[in-house]
């Protein structure tokens, strides 16, 4: 089923719930993994998926397809990311690299993230990026997403995205070979 199908079928009472359980089963995977990639821990990441779904069943309703559906989820995902790793720097009063640290011992620790050396490097790597320059990488790396699609995420200009997502590769880099 098309997006713009979903949102109709949303719209109307008698198939709300179906077009629903359609939208989650379409999105929630992708959605899930955009926010562990930020959050790190598997139940952070599960209990962001849950709000932001739950975010889009009270305002889709309001959705007016000036957007991709998917984009639309991916903002308010990505909102609830950053808003969810602002708050916890807030909660504990810790500087910015004690969170960092928290997310690296998760990260080591998961039994998600693959045993490949490689692979944690990368992550490790992605640590020490701004959450920002983080979540665009992200986006474009692991997501595929064209630029286009990333500045109605982020509501950021293509220029600038291209940017940071180029400082971000120069940063990995730069970790990976001082590690």
């Amino acid at each position: 089923m098309k997006d713009q199908e979903i949102v109709e079928k949303f719209k109307q009472p008698e198939s709300k719930n179906y077009a629903f359980n359609i939208l989650v089963r379409t999105y929630q995977e992708r959605i899930y993994w955009h926010i562990r990639k930020m959050v790190i821990d598997h139940e952070d990441a599960n209990d962001l998926t849950q709000e932001v779904f739950v975010k889009v069943w009270k305002n889709l309703h309001k959705f007016q397809g000036k957007s991709q559906l998917y984009t639309w989820i991916y903002k308010i995902a990505t909102n609830e990311c950053l808003n969810f790793l602002t708050k916890k720097r807030k909660k504990f009063f810790v500087p910015i690299v004690d969170v960092k640290s928290e997310l690296l011992s998760k990260l080591e620790s998961s039994e998600h993230v693959s045993g490949d050396e490689i692979q944690l490097k990368l992550q490790k790597a992605l640590l020490t990026l701004p959450d920002k320059q983080r979540l665009v990488f992200n986006m474009k790396y692991f997501d595929e997403m064209k630029y286009d699609d990333i500045s109605e995420v982020v509501g950021t200009s293509v220029g600038a995205l291209k940017a940071s997502y180029h400082l971000a590769v120069k940063k990995i880099e730069k970790f990976l070979k001082e590690d």
